[in-house]
């Protein structure tokens, strides 16, 4: 199971990165269509719930505090609830 987990992890990082790179290329053409760049958009968002999620189960398998669990003092300086 943790061999498939560290290849779904590395395939979600590479499409990231390809990502990265075509919105680097997008963004500096001044022609870029709104629709283009609404997909990419929502691409990106997809892209960094993946990451985020990748991130959030290294943490857990490094046994690391989890930020939610502090006092919520952090929370309440961002804003309240998020």
């Amino acid at each position: 199971m943790s061999k498939l987990a560290d290849e779904m992890e590395t395939f979600h990082l590479r499409m990231a990165t390809e990502l990265l790179g075509h919105a680097l290329e997008l963004l500096g053409n001044p022609k870029a269509e709104v629709e283009e760049l609404r997909f990419l958009s929502n691409r990106m968002i997809e892209a960094l719930r993946d990451v985020l999620r990748i991130a959030e189960s290294r943490g857990l398998r490094l046994d690391l505090p989890n930020e939610d669990k502090s006092d919520g003092q952090d929370q309440e300086s961002r804003g309240g609830d998020e």
